[in-house]
């Protein structure tokens, strides 16, 4: 008789402690769920605190030349006669011609290391790349400037000039003193600077692809690039141009290794060898010396800048989506 009267208590003790155990954890649910969102918030507010404070700060630009700015090419500080149009020139051509030289390598890169490299080769290879990562850009800006510029001066400028300058439509690309400074130099290191990044994000995703699609595709009597082309990519397409995005992002926004190599001269170039100047180069140059009005003028160009970068990205993931809904996912 005792125990059919313990056994209901202990039952109902049990559903009490299983109900304290369930209110608890929905509590601790409810807490992470607003941590976390606090956390995704304030990286929100810090950006809107961005680009309010470089509006806000390069408004008396705006409003002096209003969107002339942006195409406006003289940069007279004597005269506080200020555009954009150099800077945002030489930053985009910079970026196009280091990923025009990354991208291939990247690519490359990233099929040998998941494709054909030796087993005991991946690691190594694999580290050593991803630790070019991790090298200052001050340093690529002192090795571009002491040790490539002078190279490239001498052996890719004089006969790049002597074979192609004067032939017809691209010669005039390959005039200019051949100092080993200038836009395709500033390009060129900006590669060096980026292929890590672009390298490991793509084979980081070449090999989340699952291997049984590999196997059935050489099962089938396919090659190694046709197995990369028709069945690699299409599964990374998302991720492969994620890491491009994320290449030129930084390509976009660097300073001191295209500070060293691209000339900083604030004219527009005229060729792959002429002196110019980006962006990021001109607020390092300039800000320490800066008055009222330049000071306003170069956050204006900072202001572009994130405007450039926002644009590329944005137009990245629009073209994302529209691959996906192409595939009908």
């Amino acid at each position: 008789m005792g125990q059919d009267m313990q056994t209901p208590l202990s039952s109902a003790d049990s559903n009490s402690r299983m109900l304290a155990v369930v209110k608890r954890q929905r509590l601790q649910d409810v807490l992470f769920h607003r941590l976390t969102q606090l956390f995704s918030l304030l990286v929100l507010v810090a950006l809107a605190g961005i680009i309010v404070s470089l509006f806000i700060n390069a408004w008396p630009t705006f409003a002096k030349f209003g969107a002339r700015f942006i195409w406006y090419v003289e940069w007279d500080i004597i005269n506080e006669e200020f555009g954009a149009a150099i800077a945002i020139v030489g930053t985009l051509a910079s970026a196009g011609i280091a990923m025009l030289v990354a991208v291939p390598l990247a690519f490359g890169i990233a099929v040998f290391l998941t494709e054909t490299c030796p087993v005991w080769l991946r690691r190594p290879l694999g580290t050593a790349i991803e630790l070019l990562a991790a090298v200052p850009s001050i340093i690529y800006g002192m090795f571009g400037l002491f040790v490539f510029a002078p190279l490239f001066a001498d052996y890719i400028q004089v006969p790049l000039g002597e074979v192609l300058g004067g032939m017809p439509l691209i010669g005039f690309l390959f005039g200019g003193a051949p100092n080993g400074m200038g836009i395709l130099a500033a390009g060129i290191v900006l590669a060096f600077m980026v292929l890590p990044f672009v390298a490991a994000v793509m084979r980081d995703v070449f090999e989340i692809t699952p291997p049984i699609l590999r196997e059935s595709a050489y099962g089938l009597g396919c090659t190694t690039w046709e197995v990369v082309r028709k069945i690699v990519l299409p599964y990374t397409q998302k991720g492969v141009i994620g890491g491009i995005m994320l290449g030129l992002g930084r390509a976009l926004g660097e300073t001191m290794a295209v500070t060293f190599v691209i000339g900083n001269a604030n004219r527009m170039p005229t060729s792959l060898f002429s002196p110019g100047t980006s962006i990021a180069s001109t607020l390092a140059n300039e800000f320490g010396e800066a008055d009222d009005f330049h000071i306003s003028s170069l956050f204006a160009l900072g202001f572009l800048l994130f405007v450039i970068t926002f644009v590329v990205l944005a137009s990245a993931k629009i073209m994302i989506n529209r691959a996906e809904k192409a595939k009908g996912f």
